[in-house]
């Protein structure tokens, strides 16, 4: 409780919002307080309008703050964590989308907290290049992009500018441009009207672009506005594809009911993983 305290505390001081406000998407709830996810100020309203989602939209969101990466950084090495997640709503009206104070907030945290392992959730920058190779190298561990559902049903469920494959051309383009041992992650929800089939076929696809993380969650309606749920998956269901996902060769797959893209026991995971391979990798011998 102290822990929670001392963060929102902290999250007053430096003007920025966790993801434990009004605005958290559905698909992101529930949320731990508990320095595992920071939402950066700028998402106040988003440019993007997805069916799914509970943030505010807006055609003229204000302009971002530029001390809130240096705040953002100072707060969160404040907390005493090893791994953070860091995300944001779109920002396509930006002229790099958002992606300059995503890389300048990794690179503060970075220089504050050198072994702290930071998770980016992004936007997809509309694909554009540019924007994706300043986040891949900008330090962090954790390259995260969703796709949210499968290749189906995208139309019907993400904003009407994002679509699968420019989606899984940023994971490609993200593990290209970061340095070697960074991992990509992406997510999606379940029981939006997808069959197995679409399931495992949006997997492979996933798999052969390289991502080494996958996550699957219940989707869950967060008003009567907004897309109903199609299907409560069973548990047996989330379990089939955990083990499918492992045997594609997922390094890390965790799929039930109450996962989502970015919680507590995944991170745990994640870290310990990253971790390993740096130590795998610094007992190599230099040719």
């Amino acid at each position: 409780m102290q822990s929670r305290l001392r963060a929102l505390t902290t999250i007053t001081a430096r003007t920025f919002s966790t993801s434990t406000s009004t605005a958290a998407p559905p698909s992101e709830f529930p949320k731990t307080l508990d320095g595992l996810r920071a939402r950066l100020a700028r998402e106040s309203p988003t440019l993007s309008d997805f069916v799914f989602c509970n943030v505010k939209t807006s055609r003229t969101p204000p302009l971002p703050d530029p001390n809130e990466p240096g705040n953002v950084a100072e707060a969160i090495a404040s907390w005493g964590l090893d791994y953070v997640v860091i995300t944001s709503v779109d920002r396509d009206d930006l002229p790099d989308q958002g992606s300059g104070h995503f890389t300048e907030t990794v690179q503060k945290l970075k220089a504050l907290k050198p072994n702290m392992l930071i998770e980016a959730l992004v936007p997809d920058f509309q694909g554009d290049p540019g924007c994706v190779e300043k986040v891949a190298k900008s330090g962090l561990d954790v390259f995260a992009h969703n796709i949210e559902t499968v290749e189906e049903l995208q139309s019907s469920v993400r904003d009407h500018r994002a679509n699968f494959k420019q989606s899984l051309d940023v994971l490609v383009m993200a593990k290209d441009y970061a340095p070697a041992g960074t991992l990509t992650k992406t997510s999606i929800m379940l029981g939006c009207g997808e069959t197995p089939e679409q399931v495992v076929r949006t997997m492979e696809k996933v798999r052969a672009a390289g991502v080494d993380v996958m996550t699957f969650g219940q989707y869950m309606r967060p008003s009567k506005r907004h897309m109903p749920v199609s299907e409560y998956i069973t548990p047996e269901a989330f379990e089939k594809y955990q083990t499918l996902g492992t045997e594609m060769g997922f390094r890390y797959v965790a799929s039930g009911p109450m996962v989502r893209s970015s919680y507590k026991a995944g991170e745990f995971y994640i870290k310990s993983m990253i971790e390993s391979d740096r130590a795998s990798s610094s007992q190599l011998p230099v040719s």
